[in-house]
């Protein structure tokens, strides 16, 4: 198995990252093979690579956030969008800068979920890859909730947004997709010959200004909903 295992990284030139990913899968395997009693043990367990992954050269912050010159010039667009058309997704960006919800997250949030000074997020947008459609799940990606403190700025922008359903950034009646609050971050980029950033990069930038602001990484760790520290520091 060993063997086999670090053939593939080989042949594959795999990153350490993409390995991981891969051995997730293995591991499920063998789990699921334990548990059924076809084996005794799960061998993934003691595996030993002794290969090299392929290195992968780190993303600087230019591409991998809003820096400090950026974000008050993406606000200020917001706001003149927001002024100018009300329209729900032009909130639904502003907000999660103060925020740094998964977009899934963002756009399955309901009024329900605005409990005084906090959010609570129970939920998620997925896209089906059958019917390419976007659903809601009734829970977030790591399966777990949690509280979002909602600053005074957070609140006010809320407090704006016009009630058309039980879902908080809504069109014409219809709930926002993330496909839509990513075509507002292409739309600035191209009115504003900038490089276009995913949305994820939103919760990114958010994480950075509090890591940044010294706030405690344990806090910002609950606050992303990530269950490990090192996924906060990647």
């Amino acid at each position: 198995l060993e063997e086999e295992c670090c053939q593939i990284i080989k042949n594959f030139n795999m990153s350490h990252k993409e390995w991981q990913n891969a051995k997730t899968i293995l591991n499920g395997m063998y789990d699921l093979a334990l548990t059924k009693k076809y084996i005794s043990t799960n061998l993934m367990h003691d595996l030993k690579i002794t290969v090299k992954f392929r290195q992968v050269a780190k993303k600087s912050a230019k591409t991998e956030v809003f820096n400090n010159s950026e974000l008050p010039e993406i606000n200020s667009y917001l706001d003149s969008m927001i002024s100018d058309t009300h329209d729900a997704s032009f909130y639904a960006v502003r907000i999660n800068f103060l925020l740094g919800l998964r977009v899934g997250e963002l756009v399955a949030l309901k009024w329900s979920d605005i409990e005084n000074l906090n959010l609570h997020v129970v939920r998620e947008e997925v896209r089906n890859q059958e019917t390419n459609t976007y659903e809601i799940e009734e829970h977030t990606k790591t399966h777990e909730d949690r509280y979002v403190a909602l600053i005074p700025l957070a609140l006010e922008l809320f407090n704006q947004i016009d009630h058309q359903g039980e879902y908080i950034f809504m069109r014409n009646g219809e709930r926002l997709t993330s496909r839509q609050i990513q075509y507002v971050l292409e739309k600035y980029a191209e009115r504003n010959d900038k490089i276009v950033k995913r949305s994820h990069k939103m919760r990114k930038t958010f994480a950075s200004r509090l890591a940044n602001a010294g706030v405690a990484l344990d806090f910002v760790r609950e606050q992303m909903g990530h269950t490990n520290l090192e996924t906060t520091l990647s």
